[in-house]
């Protein structure tokens, strides 16, 4: 149901007949930049470069009822385009004019309005949106799996490690590591210098040994005649799923390295909605696509993807961002609801908080090694220390 704001931009017709009044509307948007530091051994080394700070945005959905809820626009510029300080001036000054005024329970239409006013925008869309559900779950007093249907995993998900494209010797460390933590699989960061590439992921599989999983990632980092080498110069090195060998858009050249190497495509980049996941079905470009909300601009688009591509029999997993608690929250929250989010196939990464140098949360998400357990509270679950949020402010 909704109830038009008289700062609406839009003027949406509701119909000839009188809509009843909603429980609660949404009165207000509150957004915050906020920068944390990466822990120094989780500092992050891709084909993208380095992450070694986190500069995302909070925000805050405030309704006439005093239920509000929090979302988190995990940006990132070189991967997603979208910047802290972008975020903030688009939710600010374009998305804010027509949601405010809505009922926060009416997500497909609070989607349908922003993507009238702003094309892309991922994480900034999705942050709104995971403020709904969790407005949504608060009001109802259900965390927001049950408001998804309900749970078909367990609340407890084993992740991969995402290891960064390291020297050598610091990979070989550091794949001992987590052997040691007892991760059983890992994702070993590509794409960068053809030769390196090779000589790290073989020093991993050298360190761990025969039974533990490996999946390379190159975000995109490889030209078309690169990945195919790189990929059967490693097929002694058993690599159970390559990661996005090649730019975003390139679906014919998925295709392509998928049918010359062999080798099993999880798509990432090359899906950030549904019309990018037709083409990469109509493409038979993948083996597996890699979904998160914020990527997807939200819960409810995740979902839609995750049902078409089971419609086409293609699994799908998670991804990350190195999502903060809310984020990572509402990651948890989707893939306990959601039965082609097939992590037991194709483990995700929900390690985000435990990159970082400390908590939003006044109750983070519990890690523990590789296995990360979602809140049962209601709405995502997270109390976020607004303490904590405003000495870290950025501006």
């Amino acid at each position: 149901m909704i109830r038009d704001s008289p700062r609406s931009v839009l003027a949406l017709p509701v119909g000839s007949f009188t809509l009843p009044s909603p429980a609660m509307l949404i009165d207000r948007i509150e957004t915050i930049p906020v920068r944390i530091p990466v822990r120094t051994e989780h500092r992050m080394i891709s084909a993208l470069g380095k992450h070694w700070v986190s500069e995302f945005l909070l925000v805050r959905v405030f309704t006439d009822e005093g239920v509000e809820g929090v979302g988190e626009a995990t940006v990132t510029p070189r991967w997603s385009g979208e910047t802290a300080w972008g975020a903030k001036a688009m939710i600010d000054h374009v998305l804010s004019k027509v949601v405010i005024g809505c009922d926060p329970t009416a997500v497909e239409e609070i989607d349908r309005r922003m993507d009238l006013v702003a094309h892309n925008n991922w994480f900034a869309k999705s942050a709104i949106e995971m403020a709904c559900w969790d407005i949504q779950g608060r009001a109802a007093g259900k965390p927001v799996y049950e408001l998804l249907g309900g749970n078909c995993r367990p609340l407890t998900m084993r992740c991969r490690f995402s290891m960064g494209a390291y020297e050598v010797d610091h990979a070989r460390r550091r794949a001992q590591e987590l052997i040691d933590m007892g991760f059983t699989t890992i994702k070993i960061k590509v794409g960068t210098n053809p030769e390196k590439d090779i000589e790290r992921v073989r020093a991993v599989r050298e360190v761990v040994g025969p039974d533990i999983t490996l999946t390379i990632d190159a975000n995109g980092g490889w030209n078309e005649p690169d990945a195919i080498r790189c990929i059967q110069a490693l097929a002694d090195c058993h690599i159970d799923i390559v990661e996005q060998p090649l730019p975003r858009g390139n679906y014919t050249g998925l295709a392509r390295v998928r049918a010359e190497t062999g080798a099993k495509i999880l798509a990432d980049e090359s899906c950030f909605d549904e019309l990018e996941a037709r083409e990469l079905l109509a493409h038979h470009a993948c083996d597996a696509i890699s979904l998160y909300p914020g990527k997807n601009g939200g819960i409810r688009k995740t979902r839609v993807i995750a049902e078409l591509a089971q419609a086409h029999g293609i699994p799908c997993s998670i991804g990350s961002n190195l999502e903060w608690d809310v984020g990572a929250a509402a990651m948890m929250h989707c893939i306990v609801a959601t039965p082609n989010l097939n992590v037991e196939r194709y483990p995700g990464d929900c390690l985000g908080p435990a990159y970082h140098e400390f908590s939003i949360a006044t109750n983070p998400l519990k890690i523990e090694g590789p296995l990360v357990t979602v809140h049962s509270l209601p709405g995502l679950g997270i109390d976020v220390d607004w303490d904590v949020v405003e000495e870290h402010r950025m501006g």
